[in-house]
């Protein structure tokens, strides 16, 4: 099996676009959640949200690439920014590579459709009664739609997009298991390049879902939070005072490249990909087995694909939601895997931050990842004001840690029963 690095990252987040915004704002605990400015949130029951503020796409793509921004939902937009923020950040020039071992993978999930665009159409077929004609929704015709519409809402378009732009022909794929959506995608990513399958890989995850008709699906889940503080105190990962998530948005993007690649052009190495682990609790679809044993398997076999012993770990990015149920079950999979060790193990959660962005949080987490291995700073989990003496573990309150960190884990639990975590060690 061959050595995998990572050798580029590209972020696009809430709280900061590009490597150095994204990660000062991290280890200052700035979070990015503020109230909902891409539509009208003012009679709905959750009015904030971790948007990208302010973000402008045609900085990102070439004018040769600007028509394809019609047929590009946000979640695309975010995921091709990030990879080219990748790419530019490894150096590498992709005219002298070998494009057929380059590929894409990515983590995403639901891409919400417009409402805007399809509310004249639906209007057109209600007949009198209030009821929806189903005949008369085939009499107003598809000429009502542009015609390439549905490419904006096929989950496999920001890979694919971001294969276009950049000429990647090597294997291409989505991964759409929830929220561990993002660190499989880079796992995947790292095993084929470890069996020779590719050189080259931009991995990771981009999801938006901050709209109007999927805020009100979350909430009527009960996973959202209905706090009434101020927008930058809701997300509080382990808190006592946890309530639920805040919804967020991004992209995060890695270069994966094979080492003797790398390290023949010079590159600059953040991190060393290692092993990947994936489990499923069939426990329930909306709760995790609160013995924790889906998400202890996917972190031992992790470990175990790295050849890592468990007290050899020295920080986890903890999946860390705000929610009561998933932050106890975390903790107690952390007993379980490492023991008597676990209560010496620094964990921390940038959902605080950044909120979670469901598909793309596992991606952006390994960024965050990445970048602790590379300049031994831990970011903090905010919010941390109420002990809860069942998340009785070191969540780095507050305030980011100076510690050197040789081998960290990425924890990722998904809806349905999804388990993911990514094992990376310091470049060296």
């Amino acid at each position: 099996m061959r050595r995998v690095v990572v050798s580029g990252l590209g972020v696009v987040a809430p709280n900061g676009v590009g490597k150095e915004a994204f990660w000062s704002a991290c280890l200052a605990g700035k979070s990015g959640v503020r109230p909902i400015e891409s539509f009208d949130a003012s009679a709905h029951p959750v009015k904030i949200a971790a948007e990208v503020p302010e973000f402008d796409m045609t900085r990102f793509l070439p004018g040769s690439h600007r028509k394809s921004l019609k047929i590009m939902g946000r979640a695309a937009r975010f995921g091709v920014a990030a990879a080219g923020l990748a790419v530019e950040d490894s150096g590498l020039d992709l005219s002298r590579e070998n494009l057929d071992r380059l590929g894409v993978v990515m983590g995403t999930g639901v891409v919400p459709m417009d409402l805007p665009e399809i509310a004249p159409l639906l209007s057109r077929a209600y007949g009198e009664d209030g009821q929806l004609r189903i005949d008369q929704l085939g009499k107003c015709g598809s000429g009502s739609l542009f015609p390439l519409w549905i490419l904006k809402y096929l989950p496999n378009m920001p890979a694919a997009h971001i294969s276009l732009l950049h000429g990647a022909r090597g294997p291409n794929s989505t991964i759409t298991t929830a929220c561990a959506a993002g660190t499989q995608a880079i796992g995947e990513a790292f095993r084929l390049i470890a069996r020779g399958d590719a050189d080259l890989m931009l991995a990771g995850g981009a999801d938006s879902r901050i709209d109007p008709l999927l805020l009100l699906a979350y909430h009527a889940l009960g996973a959202l939070s209905p706090a009434m503080r101020s927008p930058q105190e809701v997300s509080r990962p382990f808190d006592g005072l946890r309530d639920g998530f805040v919804l967020g948005e991004g992209a995060g993007v890695l270069m994966l490249e094979e080492y003797e690649h790398a390290r023949k052009r010079g590159a600059i190495i953040y991190a060393e990909v290692a092993g990947l682990g994936s489990s499923f609790d069939a426990y329930a679809v909306t709760k995790p087995d609160p013995e924790a044993g889906g998400a202890a398997r996917a972190i031992q076999w992790a470990l175990r694909e790295a050849r890592v012993d468990p007290s050899d770990v020295d920080y986890i990015n903890a999946h860390g939601t705000s929610t009561r149920l998933n932050d106890q079950m975390e903790t107690a999979a952390v007993k379980r895997v490492f023991g008597e060790n676990a209560k010496r193990l620094p964990l921390s959660s940038i959902k605080s931050m950044i909120g979670h962005l469901i598909g793309a949080a596992g991606a952006v987490e390994a960024v965050a990842m990445a970048l602790t291995l590379s300049t031994g700073t831990l970011p903090p989990t905010i919010n941390q004001e109420k002990a809860d003496p069942v998340c009785d573990l070191d969540y780095v309150p507050n305030a980011a840690r100076d510690k050197r960190v040789n081998v960290a884990i990425s924890t990722s639990f998904g809806f349905g029963g999804q388990n993911a975590a990514l094992v990376m060690r310091r470049a060296g």
